[in-house]
C-alpha cells in the first residue's frame, strides 16, 4: 500500500477535500472519485445501508483511482475497525468519541501490539499475501484515525481527547451534537452555537487537525469553513451531488413535458 498523502497533510495541518459514499454503488463511486476532484472518499457505515462486501467493492474502487477510501464505521467496535483496515482503508473516523477512554479504544483496536491489540489476518489490505510484515509496517505510520465530536460531552473533553496518542483529529458531528443538547437540527439555537464556538476555536488554535462535513455543496460555506481554520473537509455526499442535480433538471423534463 501507498504512502498515505492525507497523513502527510494532517500533519502538516494543510487542508485536504474529500466527500462522502453513502449509496454503496460502484460506478458512482468511480465518477466521483474520478470527476470530484477530492483527495479521498469516506464509506458511510453508520447511516447508510452498505455492507461488507459493498464496503470492500468501494474501497477497491476508490484506491484504483488513486484516492484515499476511509471508512466511518458505525460504532467504536474493534471488530468492525479491523473488517475495514483488514479491506484495504486507509483510515478510521470513529463516530460518538465521548470520554478520553473512547479515542484510547479506538486507536487500540486501530494498531498492532504493542502499540494496540488489533488482531493479525490476511486479506486484500495484506495483498492477498501471507506478506503480513510488508503491511505492519505501513499500517504503523499511515493508518488515519478520525474520531467524531458529536456530543456535548465530547466537547468537554476535547482537549483531553485529541492529548491521546493515536488521534489525528476530530470531525464534527453537528446533527447529534445538537441533539444531545435537546435542539436536534436546530444550529442557530444559543446551546449548540456556543458547543460550536468551541470546536471552532480549536480549529483555529488546536495542535491536531479539526474537520467538519459541509453537507449540502456550497462553495462560499466551503471557503468560509477554510478560512475558520478547519482543514479536513468533507464535501457534500454522493446523494446530495444526484438528488441536487436531479432537481435542477427535473424544471426541464417538466417544461419539455407542457407541465
Amino acid at each position: 500500500m501507498r504512502t498515505s498523502n492525507l497523513k502527510r497533510k494532517l500533519k502538516m495541518k494543510e487542508p485536504t477535500i474529500g466527500s462522502w459514499l453513502s449509496l454503496g454503488n460502484r460506478g458512482v463511486c468511480e465518477m466521483m472519485a474520478k470527476l470530484g476532484g477530492f483527495d479521498w472518499l469516506v464509506v458511510d457505515m453508520e447511516h447508510t445501508a452498505t455492507d461488507f462486501e459493498a464496503m470492500t467493492d468501494l474501497i477497491q474502487v476508490t484506491d484504483l483511482c488513486g484516492l484515499e477510501a476511509l471508512v466511518r464505521i458505525g460504532t467504536n467496535d474493534p471488530l468492525l475497525m479491523k473488517r475495514a483496515l483488514d479491506a484495504g482503508a486507509h483510515g478510521i473516523i470513529v463516530p460518538q468519541v465521548n470520554p478520553p477512554d473512547d479515542a484510547r479504544r479506538a486507536v487500540a483496536s486501530a494498531y498492532y501490539p504493542p502499540r494496540g491489540n488489533r488482531g493479525a489476518g490476511l486479506f486484500r489490505a495484506q495483498g492477498y499475501s501471507d506478506d503480513f510484515e510488508s503491511y505492519r509496517r505501513w499500517a504503523e505510520t499511515e493508518i488515519t484515525v478520525f474520531v467524531q465530536i458529536e456530543h456535548h460531552e465530547g466537547v468537554a473533553n476535547l482537549e483531553e481527547i485529541m492529548a491521546v496518542d493515536g488521534i489525528d483529529g476530530f470531525l464534527i458531528g453537528p446533527y447529534d451534537l445538537s441533539a444531545s443538547l435537546g435542539h436536534p437540527g436546530d444550529f442557530t439555537h444559543p446551546d449548540v452555537e456556543v458547543q460550536l464556538a468551541r470546536l471552532a476555536d480549536y480549529a483555529r488554535h488546536g495542535s491536531k487537525p479539526a474537520g467538519i462535513h459541509v453537507v449540502s455543496p456550497d462553495a462560499a460555506h466551503l471557503r468560509r469553513r477554510l478560512d475558520e481554520g478547519f482543514v479536513f473537509i468533507a464535501y457534500g455526499t454522493d446523494m446530495l451531488f444526484l438528488s441536487e442535480r436531479l432537481t435542477q433538471e427535473s424544471g426541464t423534463v417538466r417544461t419539455v413535458n407542457g407541465e
